[in-house]
């Protein structure tokens, strides 16, 4: 039987895309979606470059590299003390099925220490509960069952924020997963999703 992979982030680009108005859907969020869903290469805009600049700074401190002269040094000196001693870039995956199908939940946790799982995230503005309806903390809880919690280390160079959910307060994936696959049923989108998302 055919497996077909599933990500967070498809998962995240399609509620992104239903947030606006499920029936006036935004242009943006809809181009969006369909590259993801075409597994197309996605540009890299300023706000993503900066995010993976703020990663890569962290990941040099762990490292010992003397980026003291950074600006974002103070900020991302505190993330690396927190995630430091655990285990970093963590690719997991597992198998369920749903509505029939056999997936493959696939994800990288930036850090996993001490039963909690931590993602970073640069962000130029922060609101409390930000990710309260994020995809990422339930897909991770399903990935890594031994995890008590989830962690996000949200930063905009300058100051960081901590949003921590837990595994018992965290409804799970699955139904999400379920309410995608329908959605693609009505959409007649099912067959993309079985080309461009298909393990074996």
């Amino acid at each position: 039987m055919c497996k077909y992979m599933i990500t967070h982030s498809l998962l995240s680009s399609w509620l992104y895309m239903l947030t606006p108005n499920e029936y006036d859907i935004d242009d943006s969020s809809y181009t969006g979606f369909w590259a993801t869903l075409n597994r197309e290469p996605i540009p890299v805009t300023e706000a993503m470059q900066k995010g993976n600049d703020f990663e890569n700074l962290i990941t040099d401190i762990i490292n010992g590299k003397d980026v003291t002269n950074h600006e974002w040094y103070e900020a991302a000196l505190r993330v690396a003390t927190i995630i430091n001693g655990g285990v970093l870039q963590y690719k997991t995956q597992k198998d369920i099925t749903v509505n029939g199908l056999q997936l493959v939940l696939i994800g990288r946790l930036d850090a996993l220490k001490a039963g909690t799982i931590y993602d970073t995230k640069y962000s130029g503005n922060y609101d409390a509960g930000k990710y309260i309806n994020s995809t990422q903390h339930p897909s991770y809880f399903e990935l890594v069952p031994e995890a008590k919690q989830f962690t996000y280390l949200v930063s905009n160079g300058y100051q960081l924020w901590a949003e921590t959910y837990r595994r018992d307060e965290t409804p799970s994936i699955v139904p999400t997963i379920e309410d995608f696959l329908n959605w693609l049923n009505m959409q007649g989108l099912m067959d993309i999703y079985k080309n461009k998302w298909i393990i074996s």
